[in-house]
This record gives structure tokens, sequence and C-alpha cells, in this order.
């Protein structure tokens, strides 16, 4: 017994911490020079060998990647995984997420409407991230993954959502006629990928509507684009912090309906009610786990924990770990138009009309793994395999859409995700391929 307490405890102190990277990133038009960053926050040995560099999709930041991250150092000896942070991540204000619940919720959401406030979150004004599209995420990330690569280390790169997006963006990115995908030893999609393109008629009209509106994505239409990634850090800090207290977020008057449980709630059954995939709106379908049910009785009620992923787990992947949240408070809207053109690395006119060059869809001779959950609808392995099929490489396939929601790949424990379980022996195979 005392021989296993000792060695657990030498792997305990042995074990490193995350720790944060920030590179000077590329040089955007217009960007201030503070803002021509991208950080990553870094998981595992600094003597592994291989890297996994891992995307953020749609308004998400490197928080709800990390959990998963620890779960796969644990389990594959050899491994660092680095969770890239966009420069969109670097407008937020973190500064009261450690002050108390009702002085945090009075910062970030409580002076709304108030007429006169005391002292708040003040929103950013960036319409230089107008510019802030597919050409801006690659370089940022090619600075990252030449600095995973140093000292002759095998990169994989992955990505969740929008990021698997940006992840076929890279691989299949003209760099002076030479594929992005000569820098990988394998590519990783979860959940998200890259098929047909938009018209560029249509990307023109997009093109057209961002000049004249807000620089970023508004998910819940209230033209407060913020308030998605300001509501999910404050909800889900609440949850981790004060699990048990009611629901602070319950008593304010413009929370929206959708978000609202039937009965009075602690701050975790608020939060986990607005993220499972049975009774969060569909709005923040790109949040959403399996985690549980409100508890049958109580005041306020609980959670009960039934699912693959658990409520603190959640919540501590879109909280953060201290030095980053899980979400994207500014997701910049050209990324998203941009996205829609990359079309597996085939070249179209709405690539030409957004200056994207994700054109070597021929040349992703790395292997490929592609997980699907219900949001993919089957469009994710038809794209992950019809890349493969025109790169003449293999692909490692699972589907999971009649049992994972989107964020189950990421959020759940790992004796029970089925992403863990396939995807070790997958990187096992790209390192025998690269070597």
């Amino acid at each position: 017994m005392w021989r296993a307490l000792l060695g657990l405890i030498v792997l305990l102190a042995c074990a490193p911490a995350a720790s944060a990277k920030t590179y000077p990133g590329f040089h955007a038009p217009g960007t201030p020079a503070k803002y021509d960053r991208v950080s990553t926050v870094v998981v595992g040995p600094a003597s592994a060998r291989n890297v996994l560099v891992l995307v953020p999709g749609t308004q998400a930041g490197a928080g709800y990647m990390l959990p998963f991250a620890r779960d796969l150092v644990a389990a594959r000896r050899g491994w660092q995984v680095w969770v890239v942070e966009r420069r969109e991540n670097r407008l937020e204000d973190h500064s009261r997420l450690s002050a108390s619940p009702q002085a945090m919720f009075d910062y970030y959401l409580g002076w709304i409407g108030q007429q006169s406030p005391g002292p708040h979150f003040q929103p950013a004004d960036a319409p230089y991230a107008r510019g802030w599209g597919m050409r801006v995420a690659v370089e940022d990330l090619r600075v990252v993954i030449r600095a995973a690569a140093r000292g002759g280390r095998h990169v994989v790169l992955g990505g969740h959502s929008l990021g698997a997006t940006i992840a076929v963006a890279y691989a299949t990115w003209d760099f002076n006629r030479r594929a992005g995908a000569r820098d990988l030893s394998g590519l990783v999609l979860i959940d998200g990928g890259s098929s047909s393109s938009v018209s560029a008629a249509d990307a023109r009209k997009q093109l057209a509507d961002l000049k004249g509106g807000s620089p970023f994505l508004d998910l819940v239409g209230l033209n407060l684009p913020w308030v998605t990634g300001v509501l999910a850090a404050v909800g889900s800090t609440l949850a981790v912090r004060a699990p048990d207290d009611p629901a602070l977020l319950d008593s304010w008057a413009l929370l929206p309906p959708s978000l609202k449980p039937p009965v009075p709630v602690t701050n975790r059954a608020a939060f986990g009610y607005a993220v499972d995939a049975s009774t969060g709106p569909d709005q923040l379908a790109l949040v959403q786990s399996h985690i549980g049910h409100l508890a049958d009785t109580g005041d306020p009620r609980g959670w009960v924990d039934t699912g693959p992923a658990t409520v603190r787990r959640a919540a501590e992947a879109l909280s953060g770990d201290g030095k980053v949240d899980g979400t994207a408070w500014y997701h910049p809207r050209r990324l998203s138009i941009d996205a829609a053109s990359v079309a597996g690395g085939v070249a179209n006119p709405a690539q030409k009309l957004l200056g994207v060059r994700a054109t070597h869809g021929r040349d992703v001779h790395v292997p490929i793994y592609a997980f699907e959950t219900s949001l993919g609808k089957g469009r994710v392995l038809k794209a992950a395999r019809a890349l493969a099929r025109r790169s003449h490489t293999t692909a490692k396939l699972v589907d999971r859409s009649a049992s994972y929601s989107h964020c189950d790949p990421l959020f759940a424990a790992p004796e029970r995700n089925d992403f863990l379980k396939t995807l070790v022996p997958f990187l096992s195979r790209s390192l025998r391929t690269a070597q």
C-alpha cells in the first residue's frame, strides 16, 4: 500500500502543469500590434517527441479542450497537446472572473439596462477584426506548428467543429506552392471539416453585410455579440465556484427564456440545463453534451449526472483553468465566411474572391482521422472520405452520430470516451507512417 501511495505521489509531483505560450503572429492589416499574437496552452511533458496541435471551433477558446488534452497525455506517453488560443480571445476581459459571485455578475451582466451602473465590463471595439479571416487564422497557426515541430518533433494537427475546417484549410493551404500538410504527420477532424463551397455570389453578399455590421458573430440574436461568451464564462464559473447556491443568473431579467429552467435550481443545475443535449436550446448546440438531468426533488433543484460527461467536467472546461476560458467572446464573422469556401482544398470562385488559398486538396499525404456526432448529419465523414480519396491516403472514420452530441468527444470522461479510445491507436499509426 505504501509503495503504491509513494508511486502516486511521485506521479503527481512529476505531472507537468498546463503552461501558456504566446508568439508573434501574422501582421494583419490595420490590427494593433498587441493583437497580432497567437497563444497556446501546452499540456504534457517537455520531453515529448510528438505534439497534437488542437484548434477550437466557433466561438470557442482553448479552455474547453483542456480536460481532453489532459486525458490524452495520461493515456499516451510521449505526447504533448498544444491547444491554440486564437487572437480574438485577446479582446476578452477576465479581470473579474475571480471576484465574488455577485460582484462577477454585476460587472459582466448586471449593469445592462441600469441607469447608473457602477464599474462594469466594456465591450471591445475592434473594427479591424473584419479582416480576421482564414488567412489570418492559418498564418497564425503556422507559427504554432513551426514552434511545435522544433527539435524534429512530429506534429499532428486536429480541430473541433470550425477548428477542423481550419485544420483542413491549413493542410491544403498553398504556402509558396507547398501544401501545409507537408508540415504534418496526421490530421484529426473532430465533428467538423470541409466539403462543398459557398458560391461567389453568396460570399460577396456576406462581405457586404460584414462591411456594414459588427465584426463579430451574434449567436443568440441580441445585438450583443459578446453576450454568449460572457454568459458561458459567468455561468460555468458559478457552477464551479458556488455549485449549490441558488442560480444567480435566474434572477437576471434579460436571461433568454430558453436558458431558464422550469423550477428554481442551483448554479450547477442551471449550467447543466443550458448545455445538456436534451434541454439546451438549439442556439447552444455548439457547446452541448450528454450530461444528465435536473434532480427530481430539492429547493433549489440540483443536478444528476447520467451521461458520459459530468456537469462539473463541462463547467470546468468552459470556465477554463485561470489562464483561459472555454469560449471566445468575440468570434470574427470573416473567419466563418471564409471557412465556407475551403471546400476540402479544391479551388473555387469563392476562394478567389475571399483570398483563401486552400488549393492542395490532392496533396494531403498524411493519415486522416474523423469523428462524427449527431451535429455532423453525415457531412463530416463524407468530407473526410472525399479528402482521403482525393489525396490517396488512409482515413479512420468513427461514426457516433446516433449517440454523441457535439462536445461529447471533449467532455466525456476518459473511461467512457470513444473518441479518446479510437484516437490513441490512430496517433500511434500516424507516427509509424511518418517514420
